[in-house]
């Protein structure tokens, strides 16, 4: 017996023939890892917004902001990540690259070294 009814988003699936369901849920498991590294970035914005850290408070605010960011854009390259692998599995065709990771990267070094240079030097000239 055949599914007839529609499945959301048609944009991926109204397109080529059902994969192995084994890839299909490896990429799932992938989008869902994606949206925990989003959630775990917007808590980081959280604790840096609430924690009073020897920090300027305008540094801090800016690392919350930047954290906050790039949870939110982690995201949204989840959801399209995910579409783009799961249309492009369907298809035959070669699996997309992630530009999530870039954005991850990039800011936990950020905040990373302004915490880091901020902790060295907290004792220093005070």
């Amino acid at each position: 017996m055949t599914d007839e009814r529609p499945r959301f988003p048609r944009s991926v699936y109204g397109r080529g023939s059902d994969p192995d369901p084994r890839f299909s849920l490896a990429n799932e498991r992938t989008f869902l890892a994606w949206v925990r590294t989003g959630l775990a970035l917007l808590a980081g914005a959280a604790a840096l917004d609430a924690l009073d850290l020897p920090l300027d408070d305008t540094v801090q605010y800016l690392l919350a902001a930047l954290l906050a960011a790039s949870g939110l854009v982690v995201g949204i390259t989840a959801w399209l990540g995910w579409a783009r692998s799961e249309r492009a599995m369907r298809e035959g065709a070669p699996l997309p690259a992630n530009p999530a990771m870039v954005v991850v990267m990039g800011a936990v070094v950020v905040v990373g070294l302004v915490l880091a240079v901020s902790s060295l030097t907290r004792g220093v000239g005070g």
